[in-house]
């Protein structure tokens, strides 16, 4: 057989191509438009900050097995779909603390923000209002709660709160969240004192920072983030600003060993809204916290960044939700990098997942943009899932469309 052969034409090469000329002279970020995963955001944040910076999103508390753990029981994950169910449109909706939020998509709260980029928390929020999702502001943050609230004013926002041994000092905290809209309190209770992160510990990151020599040059070879820097307001967190006593003084104030459950009564108290505790692992824990009428808890090992080899969230899930989800609504974080990792847990009876390291990747690759595109890999992957699975909202995902294989 023969067949007759024509000159290519333009009209039939350009449906084919995914640009045209036009579009090479438009200002846009290539290397983030090319990202599809949080990997790839990850890769790109790896090329765009300093490794110090880089370094401190990424890394856990000494070996990082329990980050490592983590990551690694979300890849056992299997789904069992339905076929044959009507999948045209999808709600990915959740309801979280009494209001409806756009996905089961929590930003956890975060230290030191505008050091991954210098719009910092600003910018995150932004991205999750503009989004209809929840932002938690925290203690550690470069960004007051007020500057917050005047920022990005109609955001839903939580506030995350180390119990300071200083309990007036936590208690002007309480108020000025309470005064600046903050609608729930989230306090961490996993670090009696900080985890020993070693890469950190390397690089200088700690409090207070003592930036080594080849951190300093190291930093040096990102110009355009060291530009940001030194042309912004410095870098610092919010909560130490009018103390004179120094950095490493005031850190030792920040982590209280002494607080027990008898705390939460007057924590409770004192704020007066929906209270969230964060750092739970244990089940005893968790139905004592519902002796004293916490809303909310988020099972946590703090991403692996406190204690190693601590327990695993989304192995520890199931049992936790059997024993308090109908007192309480129960989170998780830790691990989670992709839309198949927070259906899993929604199957497995979360009620949402915070995302930390996942957002912070968008952010040091592009800002807020490099955050919104987190959330739209997450969005697209969700809807695609949900529809393979079988499901047309997040109350269809039940405990039987999901399982752990085992090792």
């Amino acid at each position: 057989m023969s067949m007759k052969r024509q000159f290519p034409r333009w009209k039939s090469i350009k449906p084919l191509l995914g640009w045209s000329f036009s579009s090479l002279f438009e200002k846009k970020d290539r290397k983030l438009e090319n990202c599809f995963t949080v990997d790839d955001l990850k890769s790109l944040a790896k090329k765009r900050v300093p490794k110090a910076v880089f370094d401190y999103v990424d890394g856990a508390a000494l070996e990082e097995l329990s980050l490592t753990r983590a990551k690694e029981t979300f890849r056992r994950i299997e789904f069992r779909p339905h076929v044959l169910r009507n999948v045209s449109q999808i709600d990915l909706s959740q309801e979280v603390l009494g209001k409806k939020t756009a996905m089961p998509i929590i930003f956890a709260p975060t230290g030191y923000s505008r050091m991954m980029h210098y719009l910092g928390e600003p910018a995150v929020a932004q991205a999750a209002l503009e989004n209809d999702l929840i932002y938690s502001l925290s203690t550690m943050g470069t960004t007051s709660t007020e500057e917050l609230a005047n920022a990005v004013p109609e955001v839903r926002r939580w506030f995350q709160l180390y119990l300071w041994n200083d309990r007036e000092q936590s208690k002007n905290f309480i108020e000025n969240a309470k005064r600046d809209g903050f609608e729930a309190l989230m306090l961490t209770v996993d670090t009696p004192i900080s985890g020993q992160r070693i890469k950190d510990n390397r690089n200088g990151l700690t409090v207070p920072p003592k930036i080594k020599t080849k951190t300093f040059f190291d930093m040096a070879t990102k110009p355009k983030w060291w530009g940001n820097l030194l042309t912004t307001p410095p870098l610092e967190f919010a909560t130490f600003r009018g103390y004179n006593a120094p950095l490493f003084e005031l850190s030792k104030k920040i982590f209280d060993p002494s607080v027990t459950m008898n705390d939460i009564k007057w924590l409770k108290d004192t704020w007066g809204g929906p209270l969230i505790v964060k750092g739970v692992q244990r089940v005893d824990d968790a139905k004592e916290l519902v002796k004293y009428g916490v809303d909310a808890i988020v099972i946590s090992n703090h991403g692996g960044r406190q204690m190693d080899r601590a327990t695993v969230p989304l192995e520890t899930l199931p049992e936790m939700v059997k024993a308090v989800g109908k007192k309480m609504e129960v989170y998780i974080d830790g691990g989670v990098t992709s839309a198949s990792d927070v259906l899993a847990a929604i199957g497995f009876g979360a009620k949402g997942v915070l995302l930390g390291r996942s957002y912070l990747y968008g952010l040091m690759a592009g800002g807020q943009n490099g955050v919104q595109k987190m959330i739209d890999i997450f969005k697209l992957e969700m809807e695609t899932s949900m529809k393979l699975l079988g499901v047309k909202n997040l109350s269809e995902i039940t405990p039987d469309l999901v399982s752990l294989r085992p090792y």
